[in-house]
């Protein structure tokens, strides 16, 4: 029976970690704007610049040592690395939750969201038949001799790192976002009609003026018993509020698209029905300068000779911009919108998206970005 337990709970566990691992290594660069989060929220900002290194080295261990449970190599060691791992995403959803700090712990990407308290309850299953594995190493019986495990770690090591390489550099494999090939942005940002909002409770601390008396009640026992009639009793700061049943909520709900003077161009913008080339960067200050040159050389090309609207978005600042302008002319139309989304349409700094009538026809990283030649040849010849 002890066998047969360690057997689920190694099959378990390193299947667990192995797709973890796997969905974060297919965005590493979204994975890095969490740890990012949890840098300011324990006040270590000077990991930033090496957010992206860290995100794929942990997406790595999680793979690799999910690899190495389930072959049986170096069973002692990778029971204390799992356990060391999941003691630690444990913390981290557990102060998410409890602090209500970073709500999206990013444990499995943008593929399955889950809020702190789901991911903590996952961590500590995951922690309990971790544990079952630590207190039975011996149990963990290796598939091939130490030789060939240790290849095969090796084998998977360049795998794991590599899968996050290629995905930081040339995209996600597989897009979970909602600005995806096909994807059609009006409707990511409709309301259904007949879609219920989310609903809260509201919460008022009240005390009577004459008596000093205190209460606390819900905003339905507010109404129901009538007592905001009674002048005697007040409210106390401002009502607390709670997420009681959650309703519909569009795919995309924060975008919006200013120009310098703040004017809204957002659904100009993304529904136009004739050709748009947008390109992404998100921090100028960051971008690769060599790519949005080239970038902004295809722009007018394919302005002058295709009408094609070419638009460039940034989070900057209208002075980053002017300053960018100087450095070399700018023939694309610059307008601004946050961060988040931008991140979210296209994880490279520059990217690009190719819309028409409101549908992503295809996006790039500035890497796999093809030429002139080629976009006219696929996209703009009769």
């Amino acid at each position: 029976m002890k066998n047969a337990l360690v057997w689920i709970c190694r099959i378990l566990v390193g299947l667990l970690f192995i797709f973890s691992g796997l969905i974060k290594a297919n965005d590493p660069l979204g994975f890095s704007y969490k740890l990012v989060e949890y840098f300011e929220v324990f006040h270590i900002t000077f990991l930033d610049s090496l957010a992206v290194g860290i995100a794929i080295i942990l997406c790595a261990l999680e793979m690799i040592m999910g690899f190495a449970l389930l072959i049986g190599a170096r069973a002692r060691t990778t029971v204390w690395g799992l356990l060391l791992l999941i003691i630690f995403f444990a913390f981290l959803t557990f102060y998410s939750a409890f602090f209500k700090v970073v709500q999206t712990c990013g444990c499995f990407g943008d593929a399955i969201p889950l809020t702190p308290w789901e991911s903590f309850g996952k961590d500590l299953v995951l922690l309990l038949l971790t544990l079952v594995l630590f207190f039975n190493p011996d149990k963990i019986k290796p598939l091939f001799g130490r030789k060939p495990g240790d290849v095969a770690l090796a084998i998977a090591t360049v795998l794991a790192l590599g899968v996050g390489f290629y995905t930081y550099n040339f995209l996600p494999v597989i897009d979970f976002l909602p600005y995806k090939i096909g994807a059609n942005l009006p409707d990511e940002m409709k309301v259904p009609p007949g879609a219920r909002p989310d609903e809260y409770e509201l919460t008022y601390n009240l005390k009577n003026k004459a008596t000093g008396e205190t209460k606390t009640m819900t905003d339905k026992e507010y109404m129901k018993t009538g007592i905001w009639k009674d002048n005697n009793w007040e409210v106390q700061g401002n009502p607390e509020s709670r997420l009681v049943k959650k309703g519909f909520t569009p795919k995309i709900v924060d975008l919006n698209i200013t120009d310098m003077q703040g004017n809204d161009y957002t659904q100009e913008i993304i529904s136009n029905p004739f050709y748009n080339l947008i390109i992404v960067a998100y921090d100028l200050n960051h971008t690769n300068d060599e790519a949005l040159q080239k970038l902004n050389t295809i722009a007018l090309n394919l302005t002058e000779n295709y009408n094609v609207r070419s638009v460039l978005l940034t989070s900057n600042s209208a002075q980053d911009v002017l300053a960018l302008e100087k450095r070399y002319k700018l023939y694309t139309e610059v307008f601004f919108a946050d961060g988040v989304p931008l991140k979210s349409m296209v994880r490279a700094n520059p990217g690009v998206l190719l819309l028409k009538n409101g549908n992503v026809i295809n996006k790039w990283h500035y890497h796999t970005m093809p030429t002139y030649d080629e976009l006219v040849k696929v996209y703009f010849q009769e």
